[in-house]
């Protein structure tokens, strides 16, 4: 946990102290990822706390990861921190994104149990406590697929269409309608911690450990303040990184191209051969079919070495063997 990211970081971190569990009862985490959260932060902590405060038998911690803020949200959690003693924050160096500041809040929480959510109440607290519920009723992960969600239609249709499509063609077995809310059994954490590929889809990895999964609905609120972190270009990436993190197809799909373009290369041959031999008298006409058949050579191996650039491209991430993260510090309640 707090070795994790010593050695990810190359900084000293005081080591997590574990509270007596026959003193205090179990630990909650909650690991939540900000970035430009400035608006809404303080108002979304007021939430939290009121949530959890339903729920006394626990003990909680708050590990709020600042992922490289511009608008003010460090000076917020540093506040924040000073005033509740289970805060915790991690402040990176930089904006390293949203799937490497889940995994940092990972390595530093200390839970029997570890829920990962959101900052922006979009995923609801309340929904936790039903999460907790399952995870005593024996749950090892808890996933909240979203019954309905306020988006644009455009963001709802091409959710639904990438959720199926990718669990069509991944060889694991992807929860459709999941994002990032879930809650994770200590033991399920420490393995998720293992997982240390820089192009992450977290939501692939915690379906590829298999263990007792179990789905929670819930509607998905709109945000309170500020706009989304996840514009159309973060989207596609992480589109991308779910398909070639967990799926061959793309290649296999090359092959097959491959194997038809192939196929009617030797029918045009025997096609125009036929022609010649048997029907001289008629005249094959050239340039339309000749453009035509090297725009579609050509279109198709550009798009086969773009994937294959893809997965070369995720070798080439991991052999650098560069941290997944540097953290500029790690605030407590006793350092705000």
């Amino acid at each position: 946990m707090s070795d994790a990211i010593r050695h990810e970081v190359g900084v000293p971190v005081p080591q997590q102290q574990r509270r007596s569990e026959a003193e205090t009862g179990q630990l909650i985490s909650y690991v939540l990822p900000v970035y430009n959260e400035a608006e809404g932060i303080k108002h979304f902590h007021a939430e939290l706390t009121g949530t959890v405060a339903q729920r006394p038998e626990f003990d909680y911690e708050f590990v709020y990861v600042n992922d490289g803020s511009a608008d003010g949200s460090l000076r917020i959690l540093r506040d924040i921190a000073k005033n509740d003693t289970r805060v915790r924050v991690i402040d990176f160096a930089r904006n390293f994104g949203h799937q490497i500041a889940i995994t940092a809040g990972l390595d530093l929480a200390a839970g029997d149990a570890v829920i990962v959510m959101d900052t922006d109440l979009q995923d609801p607290p309340k929904v936790s406590l039903e999460m907790i519920d399952a995870w005593l009723d024996g749950a090892e992960v808890v996933q909240a697929r979203r019954r309905t969600r306020r988006d644009t239609p455009f963001k709802r249709f091409t959710a639904h269409t990438y959720y199926r499509l990718l669990r069509s063609c991944a060889e694991v077995d992807i929860p459709v309608d999941t994002g990032d809310f879930r809650l994770l059994d200590k033991r399920a954490a420490e393995e998720l911690r293992g997982f240390r590929e820089r192009s992450r889809f977290i939501r692939g990895m915690v379906a590829s450990m298999g263990f007792q999964q179990r789905e929670l609905l819930f509607d998905r609120d709109e945000r309170v303040a500020g706009e989304t972190k996840y514009p159309m270009r973060k989207m596609l990436r992480l589109a991308a990184d779910g398909v070639t993190g967990f799926s061959t197809v793309p290649l296999k799909l090359i092959t097959r191209m491959g194997f038809a373009s192939l196929a009617l290369a030797l029918a045009g041959i025997i096609y125009s051969v036929t022609l010649r031999l048997f029907f001289p008298e008629i005249t094959v006409s050239g340039w339309t079919m000749l453009m035509v058949v090297m725009l579609f050579l050509g279109g198709l191996q550009m798009l086969s070495l773009g994937v294959i650039g893809s997965y070369i491209g995720r070798i080439y991430n991991e052999v650098q063997q560069r941290p997944l993260y540097i953290v500029r510090d790690v605030i407590r309640h006793d350092e705000a």
